[in-house]
């Protein structure tokens, strides 16, 4: 008995966490479950009506969980789980709202199809906002409690050079309430075993390779958790899948992660959905592009060379959202508070309007909804000579949105956006550009999405130098 009091009492934060999540998934079930039931009679029964329908949003929610992530208490931030999980919730509710209308279209209820115009509606509406603010009740909550339960923990920085500490540390800063940095030592201290027997957590840097692996095994003998930040061999590596050759094992990397029909299938993708987002927004589009031009008289759009697939060049078309002006000199990076921007392109930038042209580059060939970043030419003739890798970016078509563009922000280093750009290259798949496409709304809700350079600033990304008239 005295065992079991103490396994219970160490594994009481996951417990907390176990029943707030059954208890945050019930709670948005029966929001939607009991206004649906108003005007739904058969909801009330054991029918094939609430089989359905149970089935549905179960169905759902797993997809959308994998999709945006559940109930991650204790591992990320109050406000992405909310984002995340308000998102995920809205997409369970109109899929399994609109399951609910076509099973109601029969001889004993309506004959005919209705979304919008129908009693049910307006109780979708009221579910979901009940839901959001649970979910912000909720989220918060719990978050509170698992960190009362759980300082934060000891962490140990193992560097490279002495160089990194302080941007490492810069990021830790944001996790505060997860990891407190306790010591920083670099990779060949003769101290370094007595180090991490102190820490809980050991973040490993840019150390060589070798030594990266024996600090792993250090790590792993004395039973520590290990960050270790990505290299490149450790992302090539990482969607090999395991083979047996004889008896001997081996790690195979396929250069080629698309096939001809994930190809076929992408483009009848890009075509599509580009076409039928540029028909819907085709009113807006207009508008801003008149909004654009009546603040200063300049022109609506601005076109610039960039770089997609195997270094081919095609011309971007963007908003503009800068002051029509002639860039002289070495390139100026877009800074905090930059007051080449406009009122308007501010506006287009924080909500990332300025993008919506490019769906046209979608349609026409020259992009991809899901894809690395497109990079200017100097910037990427600057990169490759810094980071001769960078080239990798190249062995897909250039994207709308992508891994790097939805964890990364504007003034993400060129390394660490390349690290990002590879997780999605070495992983493609159908379903993982699926999940990018419907993760992207949620860069909207990051400030620091579009977040400039601090002042002075390295010669980075200028949005929109040699702008031309549409």
């Amino acid at each position: 008995m005295g065992r079991l009091v103490r396994r219970i009492r160490y594994h009481k934060g996951d417990l907390i966490v176990g029943v707030l999540k059954a208890m945050t998934y019930l709670g948005l079930f029966l929001i939607l479950y009991f206004l649906m039931r108003i005007n739904n009679w058969s909801l009330g029964n054991l029918s094939r009506t609430t089989g359905t329908y149970v089935t549905t949003w179960i169905v759902m929610s797993l997809a959308m969980s994998n999709i945006y992530g559940g109930y991650e208490i204790g591992r990320k931030k109050s406000k992405p789980i909310i984002t995340n999980m308000t998102l995920g919730t809205f997409f369970v509710d109109l899929v399994t709202y609109g399951q609910l209308q076509i099973m109601n279209v029969n001889a004993n209820n309506r004959s005919s199809f209705r979304f919008f115009v129908n009693p049910d509606f307006k109780y979708l509406v009221l579910a979901f906002l009940l839901q959001a603010v649970f979910l912000v009740l909720v989220v918060r909550f719990g978050n509170h409690r698992y960190f009362t339960i759980y300082p934060p923990k000891r962490c140990l920085i193992v560097l490279g050079s002495m160089e990194e500490r302080r941007a490492i540390e810069e990021k830790l800063m944001h996790f505060r309430l997860q990891w407190r940095v306790a010591d920083a030592v670099l990779w060949n201290d003769r101290d370094i075993r007595r180090r991490i027997e102190k820490a809980e957590v050991v973040f490993v840097a840019s150390v060589p390779e070798g030594e990266s692996m024996h600090l792993l095994r250090m790590c792993y003998d004395m039973h520590r958790d290990v960050l270790c930040k990505a290299q490149l061999q450790d992302i090539m590596l990482s969607s090999a899948q395991q083979v047996v050759v004889d008896d001997a094992a081996f790690l195979e990397m396929d250069y080629h992660k698309m096939t001809l029909w994930q190809r076929i299938a992408k483009r009848l993708m890009d075509i599509s959905f580009s076409a039928l987002l540029l028909i819907i927004l085709s009113p807006v589009i207009g508008l801003v592009a008149l909004l654009v031009h009546l603040e200063d008289g300049g022109p609506a759009l601005f076109k610039q060379t960039r770089v997609t697939v195997r270094g081919r060049k095609f011309t971007i078309n963007k908003f503009r959202t800068m002051k029509v002006e002639e860039h002289e000199g070495p390139m100026k990076s877009t800074s905090v508070d930059d007051d080449r921007v406009t009122r308007i392109g501010r506006f287009l930038r924080r909500w990332r309007i300025d993008e919506w042209p490019q769906l046209w580059n979608i349609f026409i060939g020259d992009m991809t909804f899901v894809g690395p970043r497109p990079e200017m030419l100097d910037n990427v003739q600057k990169y490759k000579s810094d980071l001769p890798t960078f080239v990798y970016r190249e062995k897909v078509k250039a994207g709308l949105t992508g891994y790097a563009q939805i964890e990364g922000k504007y003034n993400t280093t060129p390394e660490d956006k390349l690290m990002l750009d590879l997780m999605y290259i070495e992983n493609f798949s159908l379903w993982n550009d699926l999940r990018l496409i419907l993760r992207t709304p949620t860069v909207l809700f990051r400030k620091d999405s579009t977040e400039g350079f601090a002042v002075p600033a390295e010669p980075e990304e200028e949005e929109e130098k040699g702008e031309k008239e549409a």
